[in-house]
């Protein structure tokens, strides 16, 4: 696994990424970026963590209302509730 610096929000971070998943990393991490900036640039939200949740709720809603998704994600979105809790550490947790 080889490690990939990005920019989200202007912040950047040093992720993880398996060897061949570089280009869906960078999608993953531009449609990140771009949901969090929308919802920093309507100017409600103001935490970094609450964008970042915020857009990972909608980004996962997205997904489930995928076709393919069969619409049972609930598998997918506990473990991306998981992984947001990891993420989030100790300024609290999702769920």
């Amino acid at each position: 696994m080889k490690q990939m610096e990005v920019t989200i929000m202007g912040q950047s971070y040093l992720l993880g990424c398996p060897d061949g998943g570089e280009q869906s990393l960078q999608m993953a991490v531009a449609s990140v970026d771009k949901e969090m900036s929308a919802i920093r640039d309507a100017g409600k939200v103001k935490a970094r963590e609450r964008i970042a949740v915020l857009a990972a709720l909608n980004l996962a809603y997205q997904l489930a209302e995928r076709p393919e998704a069969g619409g049972d994600a609930s598998v997918d979105l506990q473990a991306l509730i998981r992984r947001l809790d990891v993420a989030l550490g100790t300024d609290g947790q999702l769920l």
